[in-house]
């Protein structure tokens, strides 16, 4: 029996996965990375237990699963120094790591988004978003933004618009499709405005109408509001949010939601008064936060204290916490197809 058991835990480790739990992973997962692991664990969020854990790479960041639930891919920061310049690919079936994407010549790879098929990300060394196709296994489309910093990144199915958080640059980038005419007939092209915002913006969403972009600035601990029609600020929000690190709106618009790693609470922003609705006592500081597509819970990263916190969105009351590996960061929420 001692002999089997060594032997199974052999093949885990030669395949990159160690399994947990027995049961079949459910159709609706969580993702959590761990920074300090260099880990990926797929989390019954029923249980709240870990069901198989993954390698992720080296300083992984942040994470984002395809529309059909199969592979999650994860970015492999290196900081601001851009040490790094590969994307992990997870497979969330077999649970075991795949080869890297190796993106050459652009280094520290942050934000990440899946829309349309395709993986979107960020670069921040060189400055700008780029596209990967998982079909051709290239890279096939790259816009420099010109700004210092380009972190996290929004991306709608519609691609209308693309969004990106520019921290050093205390900017916002609104990217969009436009058709121009052009020698031979009329041509696509990319439009960027860069909308200029507080100090350290960082965390950032979109209203789920669409109306409205909402930056976090870290620095100044204010919210810009947005307007994504006209491309303007019109409103800047003192809630004291200093070191600011994710906003995530409730699918319903009701409720922004702030994290910070450098005070311990949770700031719930009610969003149609746009002012402070709750400060929610988590522990020692938060990163990532992903809320459920029903928005019935909410997960928040609380890095410095090893755990994930359950939030529970109708009392917005802590209900639970997870134990998914140190440091957690990226969320991804995954369903099946």
């Amino acid at each position: 029996m001692l002999k089997s058991t060594v032997v199974a835990a052999l093949l885990a480790a030669f395949l990159g996965s160690v399994v947990l739990e027995a049961q079949s992973t459910p159709s609706a997962v969580l993702l959590v990375l761990s920074k300090a692991d260099r880990t990926v664990s797929i989390v019954d969020p029923a249980t709240l237990k870990v069901l198989a854990r993954m390698p992720s790479g080296p300083d992984p960041h942040e994470i984002v699963a395809d529309s059909d639930g199969r592979l999650a891919y994860i970015s492999n920061y290196g900081g601001v120094a851009g040490a790094y310049n590969t994307i992990s690919v997870v497979d969330l079936i077999d649970h075991k790591t795949l080869a890297p994407i190796d993106l050459g010549a652009l280094r520290g790879p942050h934000g990440l988004a899946f829309a349309s098929g395709k993986v979107w990300f960020t670069a921040e060394t060189n400055k700008v978003i780029g596209r990967y196709d998982p079909a051709t296994r290239q890279v096939d489309w790259v816009l420099g933004t010109g700004q210092n910093r380009t972190h996290m990144i929004l991306v709608s199915e519609s691609l209308k618009p693309i969004v990106t958080s520019n921290v050093s640059s205390a900017t916002i980038s609104i990217i969009e499709k436009v058709t121009r005419q052009g020698p031979r007939g009329p041509q696509e092209d990319w439009e960027q405005t860069v909308v200029p915002v507080g100090r350290g913006a960082e965390g950032l969403d979109a209203t789920p109408d669409g109306k409205f972009i909402w930056a976090a600035n870290a620095q100044d601990g204010t919210i810009s509001v947005i307007d994504a029609t006209d491309k303007k600020v019109v409103d800047t929000l003192s809630v004291n949010v200093r070191g600011a690190n994710r906003l995530k709106f409730t699918p319903n618009g009701s409720l922004a939601l702030v994290s910070t790693l450098n005070a311990p609470e949770l700031v719930v922003v009610d969003a149609r008064t746009r002012r402070e609705a709750k400060r929610l006592t988590l522990g020692r500081g938060a990163a990532g936060i992903q809320i459920q597509p029903d928005g019935v819970r909410a997960y928040v990263a609380c890095t410095p204290d090893d755990s994930v916190a359950v939030i529970d969105l109708k009392s917005l009351e802590v209900a639970g916490r997870i134990e998914a590996g140190k440091q957690p960061d990226g969320l991804a929420w995954v369903v099946r197809r």
